[in-house]
């Protein structure tokens, strides 16, 4: 695949890309014109690599995870990081749960106060 259908296959930028591949976290050959080539497998890796940098993983971190997610190979001490990873993201899980509780209680508040209409199904 080109860099330009990765891309769009996985919703990024191709600038993306090359950062990506500048920091390691994704490989690609070069076609005889020079163009870069990846493996149907760089689209549900980019994904993967895009959902560890919302979660607020450094990509420095994320190219010491990726080859344990590979091959299923752990030393002690990469499982310490990534119980320690795992603890931040459920932290921060739990903030956003009480910041959008907090938020549902101020809607069913305007709309017990006649301020906006009823709530959607999702609560809004």
């Amino acid at each position: 695949m080109r860099i330009g259908e990765v891309a769009a296959a996985a919703g990024v930028s191709t600038r993306a890309l090359r950062y990506y591949e500048q920091q390691r976290l994704i490989t690609s050959s070069r076609s005889a014109g020079g163009q870069r080539l990846y493996t149907p497998d760089a689209v549900q890796r980019v994904r993967w690599i895009q959902a560890l940098y919302a979660a607020g993983l450094s990509s420095r971190t994320i190219a010491e995870f990726l080859p344990c997610a590979r091959t299923g190979v752990v030393t002690p001490e990469m499982v310490a990081r990534l119980r320690s990873e795992r603890a931040r993201i459920d932290h921060h899980m739990r903030e956003l749960a009480a910041t959008r509780a907090q938020l549902d209680a101020i809607l069913v508040a305007a709309c017990e106060s006649g301020a906006v209409g009823p709530a959607d199904e999702d609560g809004t």
